[in-house]
């Protein structure tokens, strides 16, 4: 049959090609600002909170107390990097690295740190390796459904969040084993951790996930694979470096003083973990390199962090030459 223009057969259609799936467009329902509100509201409940549970001696706010001040501070860091870098990521993915990527690394580092570890001089390059590796790969079982999700920044915010949920977790059981102990519940001792891996959250394992994501999804191929490259490697045997430096620095500051203040070092001593009648110099010296120690760690990742936030990754490095 010929159409009405003169005859000839009517044109063939072509199938379009495929289209790589698209970022979900990204419904924002969060208000500039929000993350301010949530850590001055926070702090507010979780102070009220502490007074009530000491007033009354109610032991069913425990968990309400151990979870306001384990989750806080991780959450409240989440909620500022969403808003000021990963708006378009979206919330589920977001969410997603924050709770599930977070409970897959406490529960695999458990798992892991309790076959693979025994007490040795080397048992804290173990758990940063472990650590580092298991938040990795939790986040990378998250994301396996977004191959859109790629580049520096969407690693530095959802490396991060996976982090601060590993962070998180294991707050509120450092928490909880502060609180029971022999003589019953020790809440002033609950306090105090707390307060303590509250103010030290944003400098461990938020950091240190957030410059091994950054390196994980620079590299990740188009189709959303994947590819452990060198500098993914590198990047990741770096954190584990400084995962293992935050947690020996308690040995690493006991030695100094020993090798400072001693002509016999007693290798003993590192087994209780701490200097038996310490004169005062040695008690200042301790202080000085524990504290020391863990802001030059800190330094560090910070700096590592800024470089990789400034770069301006321009073209993709499966694409150069």
């Amino acid at each position: 049959m010929h159409d009405q223009y003169g005859g000839g057969p009517p044109p063939r259609t072509q199938t379009p090609p495929p289209v790589a799936p698209a970022p979900p467009a990204a419904v924002d329902a969060v208000r500039p600002g929000l993350w301010k509100r949530c850590l001055w509201g926070g702090l507010a409940l979780w102070a009220l909170t502490a007074v009530v549970t000491y007033a009354t001696e109610n032991t069913t706010l425990l968990p309400t107390l151990i979870l306001l001040g384990s989750f806080l501070v991780p959450a409240v860091f989440v909620l500022w990097a969403y808003e000021r870098h990963g708006r378009d990521f979206g919330v589920p993915a977001v969410l997603g690295c924050f709770v599930t990527g977070g409970v897959l690394g406490v529960l695999g580092a458990s798992v892991m740190e309790y076959y693979l570890l025994h007490p040795s001089l080397w048992m804290f390059l173990g758990v940063g390796l472990i650590e580092e590796a298991v938040k990795l790969a939790a986040l990378m079982f998250v994301v396996r459904h977004r191959p859109w999700l790629r580049g520096t920044r969407a690693g530095l915010v959802l490396g991060g969040t996976v982090g601060f949920g590993f962070a998180a977790f294991e707050s509120a059981g450092y928490a909880f084993n502060a609180a029971v102990t022999m003589d019953g519940i020790d809440l002033r001792s609950l306090l105090e951790t707390e307060i303590l891996r509250g103010v030290l959250a944003p400098f461990g394992h938020g950091l240190w996930t957030a410059i091994a994501g950054a390196a994980l999804f620079a590299w990740r191929r188009p189709d959303g694979r994947f590819r452990l490259a060198g500098p993914v490697v590198a990047t990741y045997l770096g954190v584990a470096v400084l995962h293992a430096l935050w947690d020996s620095m308690h040995g690493i500051a006991l030695w100094l003083v020993l090798r400072l203040t001693t002509t016999d070092l007693d290798r003993s001593l590192f087994a209780h973990g701490y200097l038996p009648d310490p004169t005062s110099r040695q008690e200042h010296l301790f202080t000085l390199f524990s504290v020391g120690g863990l802001a030059l760690v800190t330094a560090a990742g910070l700096l590592w962090l800024r470089s990789l936030a400034r770069r301006d990754r321009t073209t993709d490095p499966l694409d150069t030459p």
